[in-house]
Formats: C-alpha cells, sequence, structure tokens
C-alpha cells in the first residue's frame, strides 16, 4: 500500500459589526485596506477575510479557533493586522508539520463592493498564505445583519496537507 499524505479541512468564520461613520477605523479586509469604507469593530483590525481564513486553518491542524489565539484576553494582538494573525497561523501549523494546498473565504455583506478590487484581494490573501485563496462574496439579498448593513461576515474553508 502506498502512503498518502495526511490530508484535513477546516472551517472558520468571523463577524464584526460596522463603527460609527465617523469613527475614523479604517476598513479592512483580505489584508487590503478599502479608503473610503467605514470600519469594523474589533480588537485587532476586524478583518474578518482573514480572520476566518486563520480560524478555518487552525481548525483544520486540530489547534483550536481564533479566540484561542488571539482573542480580547490575549492584550499583545490588540490592534494586530489580519497579516500578523495569519503569518502567526501559519506559523503554529507548520509546527504541527502541515501545510497549507487551498484556502477559499466568502465574505457576507453590502460593502464594501469585492467585485473591482477581487483579483487584487486573491492575490495578497495567497501571498501571504502561501497558497491558492480563492475570494467570493455575497449581499444575502438584504437578509440578516450582514443584509440590514450593521456589519460584514467571513467564511472559510482550508484544505492542508502532511
Amino acid at each position: 500500500m502506498t502512503d498518502f499524505p495526511e490530508i484535513r479541512t477546516g472551517i472558520g468564520t468571523d463577524v464584526h459589526a460596522f463603527t460609527a461613520p465617523d469613527s475614523g477605523r479604517p476598513m479592512w479586509l483580505a489584508c487590503l485596506e478599502w479608503p473610503g469604507e467605514v470600519g469594523l469593530e474589533g480588537h485587532s483590525d476586524a478583518d474578518v477575510a482573514a480572520h476566518a481564513c486563520c480560524d478555518a486553518l487552525l481548525a483544520a491542524a486540530g489547534l483550536g479557533d481564533l479566540g484561542t489565539h488571539f482573542g480580547t484576553s490575549r492584550p499583545e494582538w490588540t490592534g494586530a493586522s489580519g497579516e500578523a494573525l495569519l503569518k502567526e497561523t501559519l506559523r503554529l501549523i507548520s509546527e504541527g508539520g502541515w501545510r497549507v494546498l487551498s484556502v477559499s473565504v466568502q465574505v457576507l455583506g453590502n460593502r464594501p463592493r469585492i467585485g473591482a478590487r477581487r483579483q487584487e484581494a486573491q492575490d495578497r490573501l495567497s501571498e501571504v498564505i502561501g497558497a491558492p485563496v480563492n475570494l467570493g462574496a455575497s449581499t444575502t439579498d438584504h437578509l440578516g445583519f450582514a443584509g440590514r448593513g450593521e456589519g460584514v461576515m467571513g467564511i472559510a474553508s482550508a484544505l492542508i496537507a502532511r
């Protein structure tokens, strides 16, 4: 019998509410700043796409979740970028001998409008993660908190191997 690599999948989510329009907090999504957009509330930069990717990667490796490693009880992560969280997540999973094969992330919300920057966002996430990343988006047809414009959600799946 041939030895096959161990392969695992994980699913991750992240949700953040919009700040007040006059808060001055920048919008970060998929490791990119989105000028002119209202930012999201959060302990770190509130990048729901990057955070959902972290959550999925940690789940796949059996290492808990985003809150376990970067939660509000961890002041050293206050204001941290999604890129910094991804890099630390990659360090953690690589310690276990895992490598990322691919990630897919879906952003749910009315804004920012992803279409014009989708390729740039995919390229940036792929560069940080070191594997192909697909980015999709949905407005949810005005249903739920995201559809009412209260916040944004990210849902990701990750495929890893060792």
